[in-house]
């Protein structure tokens, strides 16, 4: 598909930074931030398409999202609903009346996360959060309004953007500044691999790319291991990584429980999603081990610190 034209919603999120400045034979028809557009108005969104310099594109990637995981089981319960349940609905109908495919990007949040190996495209959803409901009714409004259109799942990301990396590193400088003391404190019994969002951005386009005008479906997209034999990592091994390759390595981390987090909704206990199907496509991203040391080398850092630590 030589030429592609693709938008982005949620210009201004980790995901959307990164879609909103790939280059190659794919070329950004267009972006919306939360401000530019109302992703519930399926008018408003045709309106938007058709208004494009060169007409509609021939892909809308859909990287809004209300992600704010505990805030969902209350006071941003109303918000998830709109945003995460909604919209893909509006987004998959206005992509149809224009003639452009939507990419709908979900994650693993759907499933129960109680599974013990990589879970594939076609296992049964479960939710435990409101999150994890709002976005699973999204994927099922965008499959019946569209049948052309992609989900692709992921998990763990991180990139231009407030995220883990940069809470981390944030409790790192606040330690050697003197103005935290003690270990930091990391879960370590949820198992994941986390995903850079510059390579599930040229991963999301090279899968669109490689589908063509084949019918959509549910795909799977995440670093993984740098050997299928690894296993897969916890959030305190990440924190680990992280300090080690920033340079503090003495740094202490104390190994603590889900339940001691005190995070107000449940966090998948396992969260490796199999991406076997895009893999039989071509479209196979690199290890999270390279990915994170690509990042951190990366001017998306100085974002990540300047949102989440302007004082670094």
């Amino acid at each position: 598909m030589m030429g592609l034209r693709y938008a982005v919603t949620g210009s201004r999120g980790q995901l959307g930074r990164c879609l909103t400045r790939m280059q190659g034979e794919q070329r950004l028809a267009g972006s919306f931030a939360r401000a530019d557009l109302d992703i519930c108005d399926g008018a408003a969104v045709e309106a938007a398409l058709a208004g494009l310099p060169g007409g509609p594109p021939d892909v809308l990637v859909n990287a809004a999202a209300y992600n704010q995981v505990d805030a969902c089981e209350a006071e941003g319960a109303e918000e998830a609903q709109r945003v995460n349940a909604d919209a893909p609905g509006a987004l998959a109908r206005a992509c149809d009346a224009v003639g452009a495919r939507l990419v709908h990007v979900s994650t693993d949040y759907v499933f129960p996360g109680d599974a013990r190996s990589p879970i594939p495209e076609d296992a049964s959803p479960g939710p435990k959060t409101a999150y994890g409901r709002s976005k699973l009714r999204g994927e099922e409004q965008v499959r019946q309004a569209s049948p052309r259109a992609l989900i692709v799942r992921t998990s763990w990301v991180f990139g231009p953007g407030r995220n883990f990396v940069g809470a981390i590193l944030r409790q790192a400088r606040l330690r050697d500044t003197g103005e935290v003391a003690g270990p930091l404190r990391v879960v370590d019994d949820q198992r994941g691999f986390p995903t850079y969002a510059s390579d599930l951005a040229a991963g999301i386009l090279a899968l669109v790319a490689a589908i063509g005008d084949q019918p959509g479906g549910v795909f799977h997209l995440c670093n993984g291991p740098a050997d299928p034999a690894d296993a897969p990592i916890s959030w305190w091994d990440f924190a680990r990584a992280i300090l080690d390759r920033r340079g503090h390595e003495d740094l202490v981390i104390e190994r603590i429980s889900s339940a001691e987090s005190g995070a107000r909704a449940p966090r998948p206990a396992y969260s490796v999603l199999g991406c076997e199907k895009a893999a039989a496509l071509g479209v196979n991203l690199r290890s999270w081990r390279e990915a994170l040391d690509a990042y951190l080398a990366s001017p998306d850092l100085a974002i990540t610190l300047e949102l989440q630590d302007p004082q670094t």
